[in-house]
């Protein structure tokens, strides 16, 4: 079995920053203003990347970059001082998909370390080895990979190359994130972060002559032909592990900082349970239904991915919903509470925090800062009071179950 890996963390904006660190992530990646693959992501603006950068480092945490975008001419004017900048705060690393983005990191960033994307395809070791020539220190691989062509890279790659793989989140229908639906469907370029996700779509049948007139694809009418389920492997860290994969990396940055929280939690005691010799304990298991989803599979991992694709629907799960974070808790559980979600008294209640196991309740009494008495939290972030089951840390999580 390989050496410890890395719990990889999106961090689309400074919340899911902190929850990423609180909840045990070793790394988080983010992208600034310009040049990263998810432009509706609130991401940071130079200062906010120089401050969260200092953060990571201060928690003994790795802050990677990306700058993934495929690049058009007038990119390359502003690149050389973004990336000099990367490495003038010190960035850990920056995630790039363009051969001549690093040839640029190169020039203009040579102490920055490189990690190449998953949108550049990479699936097999001549790719990997050629990548790891040009400078490359990690590479990110293609999601189409099979376990044991993951393997096989590791084998006939170099042991200073690290290996990276996604292991939980949205699947793409096109390879590697490598598409063009979005664009002509919806003017909005998937290769600069513009992705109008239309892979997600209902779609019917119309036929040439008959304009205007929709046909059913299947029986119950139009369908999600080209929907995929959600990525899923919590299950299967030891053979993840076996295979030699450096960084264990969850896809989100557009998702909530409470889908941040619960997955990255997850998959680090799932990660530490299975490095103490034991299995995936059922609690971490049952913890990534409690975000919202949409089924699960094991994408290409085991081969034959056949079972990926869902047509009845795009719909997420949601079985549990975020109701609050915990500002502050005394030591006999009452707390200040921030509210995210309506809550009411007498509601199925779990309290979430870093360093134990969920703990169901029932909601009791509430009151609002004043002292008044509440029955429910209606207004968004209001403030309010509260008695925990046990003392809970600031960020710890509230949840209800619908």
């Amino acid at each position: 079995m390989a050496a410890r890996a890395e719990i990889l963390s999106p961090a689309g904006d400074m919340e899911k920053l902190k929850l990423a660190l609180l909840y045990g992530a070793d790394a988080v990646y983010m992208a600034g203003k310009s040049f990263g693959m998810r432009a509706a992501a609130g991401n940071f603006n130079n200062e906010e990347l120089k401050n969260a950068v200092s953060l990571c480092h201060q928690k003994d945490i790795r802050a990677y970059i990306t700058c993934n975008i495929i690049p058009g001419e007038d990119d390359l004017k502003l690149l050389p001082q973004f990336l000099e900048y990367l490495q003038e705060i010190g960035a850990d690393a920056v995630i790039i998909t363009d051969l001549g983005v690093l040839s640029l990191a190169k020039r203009y960033a040579p102490r920055l370390p490189v990690h190449i994307s998953t949108q550049a395809g990479i699936m097999n070791s001549e790719t990997a080895n050629m990548l790891s020539d040009l400078g490359a220190s990690r590479v990110i691989l293609a999601r189409e990979l099979a376990l044991d062509s993951i393997a096989s890279i590791r084998a006939k790659t170099p042991k200073s190359l690290e290996i990276e793989t996604f292991v939980h989140g949205s699947m793409c229908v096109s390879i590697s994130g490598r598409c063009l639906l979005s664009n002509y469907l919806a003017h909005r370029d998937a290769n600069r972060g513009e992705c109008a996700q239309p892979c997600r779509w209902k779609y019917y049948l119309m036929e040439e002559k008959r304009p205007g007139e929709y046909f059913e694809i299947f029986e119950d009418g139009g369908a999600h032909i080209l929907n995929s389920k959600d990525l899923c492997m919590i299950e299967h860290i030891p053979e993840l592990l076996s295979a030699g994969i450096s960084s264990f990396k969850i896809e989100g940055r557009m998702k909530s900082s409470y889908y941040t929280a619960v997955i990255t939690n997850a998959y680090k005691k799932a990660l530490n349970a299975v490095l103490a010799g034991g299995k995936v304990p059922s609690v971490w298991i049952n913890e990534v239904y409690k975000v919202s989803h949409r089924d699960y599979y094991t994408g290409f991992f085991f081969g034959d991915s056949g079972n990926g694709q869902y047509y009845r629907d795009s719909r997420y799960i949601r079985d549990w919903e975020f109701s609050a974070l915990v500002e502050s808790c005394e030591p006999d559980g009452f707390a200040v509470l921030s509210q995210r979600n309506k809550v009411s008294k007498g509601d199925t209640m779990e309290l979430l925090t870093p360093d134990m196991e969920p703990v169901r309740f029932t909601m009791g009494d509430m009151e609002d800062m004043e002292g008044n008495p509440i029955d429910s939290t209606p207004h968004p972030l209001m403030l309010y009071r509260a008695k925990l089951p046990c003392p809970a840390a600031p960020n710890s999580i509230l949840r209800k179950e619908n």
